[in-house]
């Protein structure tokens, strides 16, 4: 499944469907001073070419002046740049950074909204909070400042193209001869980046499961001395973590050296033609030296902006694998705030003629026909060899599940009627591994009613045999756990 879904993205365009009004002004201002910046390096060639011109003159006691007029243009166009640089880099670094936050609430509360059945069948709760760490980084990047990079990138080499072309289209149509190698390389090493780096997400993904796991059941682990046992698997998850990295860096290096051969092979050939084309076809010095620069910094635009695209590419992959779990929704869902909310609930608990099947495990059946009242003020309890369907039953009541056939009534209603929200608020449930948050105990206690008064928060303390150890902290209720 994670195979699958790493091969799955979102369009370009899609990943920006919670930008807002002041996102789109941002990568707005931000997409035109890339261009800006962008086409400083065409420009540079021109002024370079310029420079050459201005060496060459036949007065050289004007010279000094000649060369002063032009590198002028250097100033103006250094202004320019910095200008355009700094609210290129700015304006994506901010719409980047507040497009993640917002994506990253929603994923949690997308999250959060989903069933307990979610978390048995399609995602463990290692994977929940990988996406959350990894996959919204990932996003991130693909969202800021390496969009503004690749526009930027990419005006470079229409420009350099359109002025090769403009000062001498000879020799540029020979130089073209560069493009296809250079293309080449660069592609076969974005691929094979995004096949690797997928690759290694995944393992990283699996090593977060098991150090959630081992941390989430440590006593279990510790009772069986099944810490070598967690550590080796966590080892061999990243080293193959480990050995998709050395192939990326393999992978990206040859490209890398692929690319600068091909550019200074251009520059061979470049040199060598331009030199017949000012003896036949009348070319300046200058010319050719602005041609060749012009063309090859606008291939080497293309070789430069493999980062950015990939960078692009894993965004789109993660941004897959988050908005699929946006747009799901849930078969029981906490924030539906439709249903039946009663005036006086007694708590009269029945299951009438329940089947119960476990997503995880759809071929044993726990529940077969089970029917069971539990009259309002009865202590009741349930007795059985493990796996009898104990918890399953608190879990239907709960509503964490909804039985196959059969329902689960309180007060004669079926609770899939009820509010769902309403119906876990008037249920207290203390489970057998109690969890404490990294809060204040007043938190902690006020967890299930959070505007319990402090007689309440109090008494809740005694009840549970927690008072007296509270009472020794300096901060009392304030105190973190």
């Amino acid at each position: 499944k994670d195979a699958g879904a790493t091969k799955k993205k979102v369009a370009f365009f899609g990943m920006f469907r919670y930008a807002r009004r002041a996102d789109f002004a941002l990568m707005g201002v931000g997409t035109v001073a890339a261009m800006v910046n962008g086409m400083s390096e065409p420009l540079m060639t021109v002024v370079f070419a310029a420079v050459i011109e201005s060496f060459g003159g036949s007065d050289n006691s004007a010279v000094l002046h000649r060369v002063s007029k032009v590198v002028m243009y250097y100033i103006y166009l250094g202004i320019g740049t910095a200008l355009a640089s700094f609210l290129q880099v700015s304006c994506w670094t901010m719409t980047g950074e507040r497009q993640s936050i917002r994506i990253r609430s929603l994923y949690l509360e997308a999250v959060l909204k989903q069933d307990v059945s979610f978390f048995d069948v399609e995602m463990t709760t290692g994977e929940a909070i990988s996406r959350m760490s990894a996959d919204t980084v990932l996003v991130q990047d693909a969202l800021g400042e390496k969009v503004g990079k690749y526009a930027q990138l990419l005006t470079t080499f229409v420009g350099c193209f359109i002025i090769g072309f403009i000062r001498g289209w000879m020799l540029a149509l020979v130089m073209l001869a560069c493009i296809p190698p250079n293309i080449l390389s660069f592609a076969i090493m974005s691929r094979l980046r995004s096949q690797i780096s997928a690759r290694r997400q995944a393992s990283y993904a699996d090593a977060g499961n098991v150090v959630e796991q081992t941390i989430g059941a440590i006593k279990t682990v510790i009772s069986f001395n099944g810490e070598k046992k967690a550590i080796a698997l966590y080892n061999t998850l990243t080293k193959r973590a480990y050995k998709a990295t050395v192939l990326e860096g393999i992978a990206t290096g040859l490209g890398t050296g692929g690319i600068f051969s091909v550019f200074f092979c251009g520059y061979s050939l470049a040199f060598w033609y331009g030199a017949k084309l000012i003896i036949n076809e009348g070319y300046t010095g200058g010319q050719v030296v602005n041609i060749v620069l012009a063309m090859l910094t606008g291939s080497m635009a293309i070789g430069t902006a493999s980062p950015s695209i990939s960078a692009i590419a894993e965004g789109q992959s993660a941004a897959y694998r988050l908005f699929e779990i946006m747009n799901k929704e849930p078969k029981i869902d906490i924030t539906d705030t439709s249903g039946i909310v009663l005036d006086d609930i007694r708590g009269d608990v029945e299951l009438n003629n329940v089947f119960f099947r476990y997503p995880a495990r759809p071929e044993q059946l726990i529940l077969n026909g089970l029917s069971l009242h539990v009259p309002s003020g009865t202590t009741m309890a349930i007795v059985g060899e493990s796996g009898s369907g104990k918890s399953t039953i608190i879990s239907l009541v709960e509503r964490f599940y909804d039985p196959q056939a059969g329902n689960v009534l309180i007060d004669g209603i079926n609770i899939k009627s009820m509010k769902l929200q309403w119906i876990r608020g008037m249920i207290s449930l203390v489970s057998q591994e109690p969890l404490l948050f990294m809060t204040s105990i007043k938190d902690n206690i006020t967890y299930g009613k959070e505007d319990a008064t402090l007689e309440e928060i109090k008494r809740a303390a005694e009840l549970a045999n927690a008072a007296n150890f509270i009472e020794k902290l300096p901060n009392v209720l304030t105190e973190k756990k």
